[in-house]
């Protein structure tokens, strides 16, 4: 799929995607000790729990594509990093350093630090659809983590992995079913990773703009770095279709997850007998202190902005729900101009009044 709208220079071009995943896959953290049986039983529990999570899911949903069910693939940590490069060489442009758009050495640096990003992303990840693999869309499982997860709270082990499929297969029924959203938040990728045509000085300046507006906060001795200032930092440097562009991306990430997260919830008690447990006990992982280095780079990478999606999403996929009915919800998947818009997404009533 093609991802950028006019020829030239992107983040696509501007890495070495082969050596962002060898070195991802060597920087990933060791993976939870597991004999081969346990490994193995793993694998296939996650493989059988995404087939059936696909019936239930599009009956609640109202989802219904009526393809056939895909094989999730269940893989480990280095598969995933290599599946995630190949996924962001397709979005950010499909190009390579290697091919003379960038100097080879700075394709290589961009290479070696995404690869860094992949490797630290990579111990976290449960499960992602991809809807920009080469095949068309893949469901990816990482059953490493999804070991160390169920482990660390001592839930069943059956039960967790079924409630991690609900939440992954919902994503594949969500872009299966409106196969548009891909080709949306393709464009809105495009526009973020293209050439702006920016000048160093106008940057700097809205930069400088940006940090004189606002006061820092210290806390125990150290500026705060949570979600919303990194995506102020961010905005501050981009031009006004880079922020639009960025707000589209961030309004259907909230949305997705959200829906997810409501489908999980609404599914759960009928196929997970524990997930009242899971429920209570994953809740608390998300919400406990990390380390101030661990706390940066989560920032930095975006992870407390997906947490705050999570909640976001689902508050308003509930409230909407519980008003209209999941029928007349379904409307929000008609085209672009249905989402929700960014103030809507708290306040859920107006986008009942705007769209319905």
């Amino acid at each position: 799929m093609t991802t950028t709208s006019t020829p030239g220079f992107s983040v696509g071009n501007a890495v070495d995607w082969d050596l962002a995943a060898t070195v991802g896959g060597k920087l990933a953290r060791q993976e939870p000790k597991t004999t081969d049986y346990t490994r193995r039983q793993a694998i296939d529990q996650l493989a059988e729990s995404a087939r059936a999570s696909e019936v239930p899911v599009r009956e609640v949903t109202g989802l219904i594509e009526g393809g056939e069910i895909p094989e999730a693939r269940i893989v480990n940590r280095p598969d995933w990093i290599r599946a995630a490069a190949q996924s962001m060489r397709a979005m950010t442009g499909g190009g390579d350093a290697a091919r003379g758009k960038v100097p080879v050495v700075a394709g290589r640096v961009a290479g070696l630090q995404t690869g860094a990003v992949l490797a630290f992303v990579s111990s976290g990840i449960l499960g992602q659809y991809d809807p920009f693999s080469a095949g068309g869309g893949e469901l990816l499982l990482v059953y490493p983590n999804v070991i160390a997860v169920e482990r660390q709270l001592r839930v069943v082990p059956k039960d967790f992995r079924m409630w991690v499929c609900l939440h992954e297969v919902t994503h594949r029924v969500q872009f299966r079913a409106n196969p548009w959203l891909a080709e949306h938040m393709s464009s809105a990728l495009a526009v973020l990773t293209e050439d702006a045509g920016d000048d160093l000085p106008k940057m700097v300046g809205r930069l400088a703009d940006y940090v004189r507006d606002r006061q820092v906060v210290v806390k125990n001795g150290e500026p705060e770095m949570g979600s919303t200032g990194v995506l102020g930092l961010l905005r501050a440097v981009q031009s006004e279709p880079q922020r639009a562009a960025l707000d589209r991306l961030l309004v259907l990430g909230t949305l997705l997850e959200g829906h997810a997260e409501h489908v999980m919830d609404a599914v759960g008690p009928a196929v997970v007998p524990s997930v009242a447990t899971i429920r209570n006990r994953f809740d608390q992982r998300r919400q406990r202190k990390q380390p101030p280095l661990q706390r940066l780079l989560r920032a930095l990478l975006g992870v407390d902005a997906k947490m705050s999606q999570y909640t976001k999403g689902k508050a308003f996929v509930d409230e909407v729900v519980g008003k209209v009915g999941m029928e007349r919800f379904n409307t929000i998947w008609t085209d672009a101009t249905t989402l929700p818009q960014p103030r809507e997404i708290d306040e859920p009533q107006q986008w009942i009044d705007r769209v319905l």
